[in-house]
């Protein structure tokens, strides 16, 4: 009699983590690099941050990024369950936003390009293009 192989066993989905999709998308940016600062990875390009990727007391995931003049306002105005002014650097117009409940990554990956190019510089920001919600 033969023997039967065992059926195999259906391969668990690798929950891929907040920072694992955040660092893939600010990494992808000309000469961005990640360090890690205050326990933290922060991702900068040529030494100055465009975005920290933070977790508060509660384990929430989230993001701190600059933002254009007036957006910190409008946008925890208009949702303040998934954006805040961060600590520190709120009062120079930084935005932050969790990274829990139902993502839009296409929504993180603007607010990072966009604080990437308020902290590029200008040559490399020319060299990129332009962003199809920016016209």
């Amino acid at each position: 009699m033969a023997k039967r192989k065992p059926a195999p066993r259906p391969r668990k989905k690798k929950r891929v983590l907040p920072v694992d999709r955040l660092r893939k998308i600010c990494l992808a940016l000309p000469e961005a690099e990640e360090r890690e600062t205050w326990e933290i990875p922060t991702f900068r390009i040529r030494n100055k941050i465009y975005v920290m990727y933070v977790e508060n007391d509660d384990d929430r995931p989230g993001i701190w990024c600059k933002a254009p003049t007036g957006s910190q306002t409008i946008l925890v105005g208009a949702d303040p369950d998934r954006f805040f002014v961060p600590p520190y650097v709120g009062h120079k117009g930084w935005v932050g936003m969790h990274l829990d409940h139902r993502v839009d990554w296409k929504e993180v990956a603007l607010l990072v390009e966009r604080s990437y190019r308020l902290t590029a510089p200008k040559r490399i920001v020319k060299g990129m293009g332009r962003v199809a919600s920016d016209d």
